[in-house]
């Protein structure tokens, strides 16, 4: 059902205006899932690195829905059949389809939740949604599951290697942080989108636009995802709160805002996870771990209280990233400068000053399906193999990187 005389337009840095094109749609954005979104940052830690990278999943959700309103709209423009029902349906994932974010997005995924993703939750979440507006959303949940066979291109339009969330993100990523590598010509590769067989497909005429986009992002990884500062920055933060869950166990007083202290007091994993805690995780957000670790800079501890003044104060460790894995040896001597950095002398506890990890950057992938090229002869290809472009195959590749924070002072 239209919205009529009470359309609802936002006004979107990025894509201009745009426009809730139902009741249903209308009633989903002011679901308080939804509107919970305003307040989890996109990237994260990374406004600690681009003070201009405040945007929230609430500004992303909204314009990857533009964009799919603007793709069907090209479908069906070129014959591709699309019912009223499969249109809204399609719109409703790609706007639902970060709803399961937790605090600081990917930062602390699987630090409150451990094993749970952000796609499963999501699912429940929508689940949820869908039993508040009377199975509204029962074939945005089939189609959002890859369970619509009969039509997989509206499921690769929400969740593919070319769908409408990357093509948002890049662009706006790049926009509030300016990085200029992730602009990529989204408009262009939106009009070259076409169906065969069922199948998502780039029109020929549209391959250095897709060249420009697979490269686009494996730069913004390099530069902006998987910035050294923006890592650094996220060990510490989780080591905040790991500190503050052993803590919790061991009977300490962190706080008294119950959602949060039901994460660091429980552990809530894959097997155990209920809907309880599905109703505690949903009152989380940036806000409420800003707000703890604001007061847990005069905790008692002295380990969590300085972790948490130096994350206020962005007094970050430092980083080392290198091709090959970090030698056990460095880690023992960054965590012996540790100790005396922070005059810590029990070996247990330096794993909170020392953290090692492992970074990969997978721009694409060929093996789910990939990216389908319809060249003027009517065949279909994948695009490292219709390119002219030698590097492009390489990006299959998926480049690994090791990582050590520490403390010099």
């Amino acid at each position: 059902m239209p919205l009529g005389n009470k359309a609802k337009i936002i006004n979107d840095p990025l894509h201009g205006f745009l426009t809730l094109p139902n009741v249903l749609v209308y009633d989903v954005v002011q679901h308080p899932y939804f509107q919970r979104l305003r307040r989890i940052r996109q990237l994260g830690m990374s406004e600690w690195v681009y003070p201009g990278a405040t945007h929230t999943r609430f500004h992303h959700a909204l314009g990857a829905m533009n964009l799919m309103i603007k793709a069907l709209d090209t479908l069906k423009r070129k014959g591709i059949e699309i019912t009223d029902s499969e249109t809204e349906a399609v719109i409703l994932g790609i706007l639902l389809h970060d709803i399961g974010h937790g605090p600081y997005s990917h930062t602390l995924e699987y630090t409150l939740v451990q094993g749970v993703d952000h796609e499963k939750i999501s699912m429940l979440l929508m689940e949820r949604i869908n039993k508040d507006l009377n199975s509204a959303l029962e074939l945005a949940l089939c189609i959002f599951k890859g369970e619509y066979h009969q039509k997989p291109f509206l499921n690769q339009l929400i969740s593919g290697e070319l769908d409408m969330d990357r093509l948002d993100y890049l662009m706006r990523d790049s926009f509030y942080t300016g990085v200029s590598e992730g602009i990529v010509g989204v408009d262009r590769i939106i009009h070259m989108l076409n169906v065969v067989n069922g199948d998502l497909v780039v029109e020929e005429k549209g391959i250095y636009s897709v060249e420009k986009f697979l490269v686009a992002r494996r730069l913004m990884y390099w530069q902006v995802y998987l910035h050294k500062t923006v890592i650094a920055a996220d060990a510490l933060l989780v080591a905040i709160l790991k500190r503050a869950r052993d803590l919790a166990k061991q009977g300490s007083i962190l706080g008294t805002y119950h959602p949060l202290m039901h994460f660091l007091f429980k552990d809530v994993n894959a097997s155990d996870f209920n809907e309880e805690d599905l109703d505690l995780f949903v009152q989380l957000d940036d806000t409420d771990i800003m707000a703890a670790i604001k007061e847990w800079q005069f905790h008692e501890d002295a380990i969590l209280a300085e972790l948490s003044r130096r994350l206020l104060i962005r007094k970050l460790p430092k980083i080392t990233i290198q091709l090959s894995p970090i030698d056990s040896a460095l880690e023992a001597l960054m965590k012996q400068q540790a100790a005396a950095v922070f005059g810590v002398n029990d070996e247990a506890l330096l794993h909170y000053f020392v953290q090692v990890g492992v970074l990969e950057n997978d721009a694409y992938r060929s093996d789910g399906g990939g990216i389908r090229i319809l060249k003027k002869d009517k065949s279909v290809c994948d695009v490292a193999e219709a390119s002219d472009n030698y590097n492009l195959s390489n990006l299959k590749d998926t480049v690994t990187k090791f990582y050590i924070t520490y403390w010099e002072s």
